[in-house]
């Protein structure tokens, strides 16, 4: 299929445009196609990186999401000898890979969805599962019941590590995107929701979770990492992450020694920190 991303940045927002309960124009099914295959392809994303280092979402890239399953009409995708039974909307079936694709999904129930890209090099671990709009660099693993959610953004030799969330932001369309830079270890059950932007090189510790209304403490430089309503949260290039505590204040909580969960920058990443946390190349 031949990609007009031009034309999808004017159509879409056209079609988007007509009022619920009303018809879609003839070509919408056609639109939708071209924009699935447009993100498979990473010729456009729903998610950029400015000049000055900022990441914005696209707003007519996700409408173009949506508008699939508006367009979109139920159907079984039950496949095999039917013992697990799938429905969904027929504009959203699973992907399949060719070997020549270079991404390697181990047998075991992993789940890509449409309109969602893998560069070449990306191995997925049995289950897990990438939603549509979301864009996966190369060389990166995904692991074992790890989520990567609907229009996150992964950079290449990055290390989604077992059971870890990368929250998925469709609406509203202009909301932050979830981004994890280039070679970002995730570690085990940790969650990275909406708003939240991991630079380049940091770690992540077995368990953290991030929000954009999550402060984070950087014991390095004293000071605290937070996100507001018009900026996300951003952990620093390099920083080491771990979950830590905070004491929490008044008679009560004192009393009964409580205190709150929060992430903690202990570190930034060094030598020792590379070799405790490099991949295994022998394993792709």
């Amino acid at each position: 299929m031949q990609i007009d991303a031009a034309l999808l940045a004017t159509r879409i927002p056209q079609l988007a445009a007509t009022p619920a309960g009303e018809p879609l124009p003839p070509d919408a099914r056609d639109v939708v196609a071209m924009h699935l295959a447009a993100l498979e392809a990473g010729v456009v994303r729903a998610a950029r990186r400015d000049e000055s280092g900022d990441w914005h979402a696209i707003p007519w890239v996700k409408q173009g999401i949506l508008l699939a399953f508006r367009v979109g009409a139920m159907a079984d995708m039950t496949a095999g000898s039917g013992a697990f039974s799938f429905v969904d909307k027929d504009t959203m079936p699973p992907r399949r890979f060719a070997v020549d694709d270079g991404v390697r999904v181990v047998p075991g129930g992993s789940t890509v969805r449409r309109g969602a890209f893998l560069a070449r090099g990306v191995v997925c671990m049995p289950p897990m599962y990438v939603n549509v709009g979301a864009h996966v660099g190369a060389g990166t693993m995904i692991d074992s019941h790890a989520l990567v959610g609907s229009c996150a953004q992964v950079g290449e030799r990055c290390h989604v590590s077992a059971a870890a969330q990368l929250g998925g932001v469709l609406e509203p369309i202009n909301a932050s995107p979830v981004v994890i830079e280039d070679e970002v270890i995730v570690g085990g059950n940790c969650g990275v929701y909406e708003g939240t932007v991991v630079r380049a090189g940091a770690v992540l510790g077995a368990g953290v979770v991030l929000t954009r209304g999550t402060p984070v403490y950087d014991l390095v430089h004293e000071t605290v990492h937070r996100g507001s309503a018009a900026a996300p949260l951003v952990i620093p290039a390099g920083a080491v992450v771990v979950p830590g505590t905070r004491r929490i204040r008044g008679g009560f909580a004192e009393a009964e020694g409580l205190g709150l969960q929060t992430p903690v920058i202990v570190k930034y990443r060094d030598e020792k920190t590379d070799l405790a946390t490099a991949l295994e190349g022998w394993l792709r």
